[in-house]
């Protein structure tokens, strides 16, 4: 098995990253950072994953005229259809769903880790894909864990359904899939991106 880490993000261009629309990503690269180009669109990995280790990096602007999900919007998408809030929660007492740390529409994390904003966060995310049997049926539900900043908000979170917003609408779990980075509209910054397949 190879379990070498694998770069998804170069930090001089987007190569092996595509659009949702078709084509080349057009996203932002400057500096070893890559920037949501606000309403390009959602962009995506060609490298497709399973059970893995991802970890990656994000910066939040500051946007102090703005609340609730228009605060510094975005999403890591696993497999294209499971989302991880990306979002200025900055000071929440009580994170939802919604909020950054967030599984999408399912889960909130189990405290609020986050930074301010124009800080350097992290993501590091044990993923364990879907489980199906010869006829295609899911057996199990795909399950991760998650670190953020180096605390633990979810562990073992099993993930009974996929997530609105992914990768072409597909709502059907898969063995694999890539990961996606959402554009919601706000110029969110990543670095740091690579797996570990397992």
């Amino acid at each position: 098995m190879n379990k070498e880490k694998i770069i998804l993000f170069n930090g001089k261009d987007l190569v092996g990253w595509k659009s949702i629309h078709g084509g080349d990503a057009k996203w932002r690269v400057e500096n070893g950072v890559l920037t949501v180009e606000p309403h390009a669109g959602n962009i995506y990995t060609d490298v497709t994953f399973g059970d893995a280790m991802l970890h990656l990096e994000w910066l939040e602007p500051d946007m102090p005229d703005k609340t609730g999900q228009s605060k510094a919007n975005s999403g890591v998408f696993l497999q294209g259809r499971y989302e991880l809030q990306v979002l200025d929660s900055y000071g929440i007492e009580n994170p939802t769903m919604s909020d950054c740390g967030g599984i999408y529409s399912q889960f909130p994390p189990l405290c609020n880790a986050c930074k301010p904003p124009m800080t350097w966060q992290t993501y590091d995310i044990l993923f364990r894909a879907p489980r199906f049997d010869d006829a295609g049926n899911v057996t199990e539900h795909a399950r991760l864990t998650v670190l953020q900043n180096g605390l633990p908000i979810h562990n073992n979170r099993e993930l009974p359904r996929t997530c609105p917003g992914g990768l072409f609408q597909q709502t059907n779990e898969v063995a694999e899939g890539p990961l996606m980075l959402q554009d919601h509209g706000d110029p969110i910054s990543f670095r740091n991106i690579w797996i570990i397949r397992l």
